[in-house]
């Protein structure tokens, strides 16, 4: 369960709590931050700490690439103010005497939000949002597989020879997920006693590939709660003596993990996207909310689907979408139509990796919904049968066709800030960079000989 400011102080004075995670999330949707000695964070670090700002300008293995306009050599690499959001004070069952605070990444000069700070994005949207009327809310699901060793063992061994935890498609299946149980079942109990809605647990579509389901929550709640359950997530497999890996596709040969981005908006206790009235359970609100999602898809890709390895998820009949398209309950589609007819009724975005930052994603989808309401866009009758086959355009399928794509994006521009789309166009452009140096082994195995 959440908890008080008063109940860390009582906690800590009665010997229970020793220590303060203070976090903020980065770019990739990681919890970077400090270890604070629960007295000191009581007696002042709870207004505020520093981090170096570079945190918010890394790659994926924490190098320091320039071309960024916030943060340089030049400049220095200054500091952020990390000031706790005491809202999302949490203990952490898992550690032994800690608990966790989720903190906003503010300018060291003015205190004012730093545009590009993934929480930052997301709060700015809901605003917007807000500011219309509505409260958007959002649940997402976490697919991830668990491998038999551990990351150090995994690392050592060069990557290769991943083995996972079952040995079999274990989709829906109790009793291959039972040999995962010594795992799975901390992560639920550890998560629900922190304080998250935790629906359940169940085998995915692969060998040993597991999904984490959280209940449906207001949207900047449901970001934070995806990044501390990812977080958890990797923590606990550790302990147990295992790895858990959110990478998109791991093989050629299987299924990808994705992240289903579920969204609707409410008024009050009332459900904006319902209408009794309608076919399908369908408000003209959502219809035209869903419009916007498509039409401006290409343009938020690079938020869903952020590395090279995100594009290899994209094949025909491998249940990851390929298509702009929208349909009711089908699972080709990317845009899915869930609880049609009844007050659940929702839309479910089905082209975001394991790998995606939820802030981000989140944020650039309900920038696409909220602008498909402004100009009021009608939205195209829904698609039967296979997605795959049909002649719908493409989503971008690689990094750089993305990267071109937000470059390209007047909407993003004015919803997030032009400085933070290229802040991210930047970051894209460090991963392709950063691929196109590499040689594979299937590069030295196709061509070592025939070349």
């Amino acid at each position: 369960m959440s908890m008080t400011f008063e109940d860390l102080k009582s906690k800590f004075a009665a010997g229970e709590i020793d220590t303060v995670l203070a976090c903020f999330v980065d770019m990739q949707g990681r919890l970077m931050g400090k270890r604070f000695h629960a007295g000191h964070f009581i007696d002042s670090a709870w207004q505020e700490t520093h981090c170096c700002n570079y945190l918010l300008a890394t790659d994926l293995t924490m190098a320091t690439p320039d071309g960024y306009a916030s943060t340089s050599w030049q400049r220095g690499y200054g500091d952020y103010v990390m000031k706790p959001d005491l809202a999302t004070l949490r203990p952490v069952p898992w550690l032994e005497g800690t608990v966790l605070v989720l903190c906003d990444v503010l300018d060291h000069h003015t205190h004012a939000d730093v545009p590009h700070s993934p929480r930052a994005m997301l709060k700015r949207q809901v605003a917007r949002a807000e500011a219309m009327g509505f409260t958007p809310m959002m649940a997402t699901e976490l697919e991830f597989f668990l491998f038999a060793r551990s990351y150090d063992e995994i690392r050592r061994a060069g990557f290769r020879d991943l083995e996972p935890l079952s040995g079999y498609n274990e989709d829906y299946n109790i009793q291959m997920t039972t040999r995962e149980e010594h795992v799975m079942r901390p992560v639920r109990n550890h998560l629900y006693a922190a304080g998250l809605p935790i629906e359940c647990t169940k085998g995915e579509a692969e060998t040993g590939q597991e999904e984490l389901n959280i209940r449906y929550a207001a949207a900047l709640d449901t970001a934070d709660y995806h990044s501390i359950a990812k977080h958890a997530i990797k923590e606990i497999a550790h302990q147990q003596g295992h790895a858990a890996s959110f990478l998109p596709k791991l093989a050629p040969d299987k299924v990808g993990s994705s992240s289903h981005v579920h969204q609707s908006l409410w008024q009050g206790e009332t459900p904006a996207f319902f209408d009794p009235d309608d076919a399908l359970g369908m408000s003209a609100l959502m219809k035209s909310y869903t419009a916007g999602l498509l039409k401006y898809a290409s343009d938020y890709m690079v938020f869903l689907a952020p590395y090279i390895n995100s594009y290899k998820r994209f094949q025909v009949g491998s249940f990851a979408p390929t298509r702009i398209i929208w349909s009711v309950d089908n699972r080709t589609a990317g845009f899915r139509l869930c609880g049609e007819g009844t007050r659940a009724v929702r839309m479910e975005c089905r082209v975001g990796g394991s790998d995606l930052n939820p802030y981000t994603a989140m944020a650039a989808m309900l920038a696409a919904g909220l602008k498909g309401i402004e100009e009021g866009l009608e939205l195209e009758p829904a698609f039967t049968g296979d997605a795959y086959a049909t002649e719908a355009a493409h989503l971008p399928l690689t990094l750089r066709d993305a990267r071109e794509a937000l470059l390209a994006s007047d909407m993003l521009r004015e919803a997030l800030g032009a400085d933070v789309v290229a802040h991210y166009a930047r970051a894209a452009e460090v991963e392709i960079d950063d691929f196109n140096r590499a040689v594979t082994d299937y590069e030295i195995a196709r061509g070592f000989e025939m070349a």
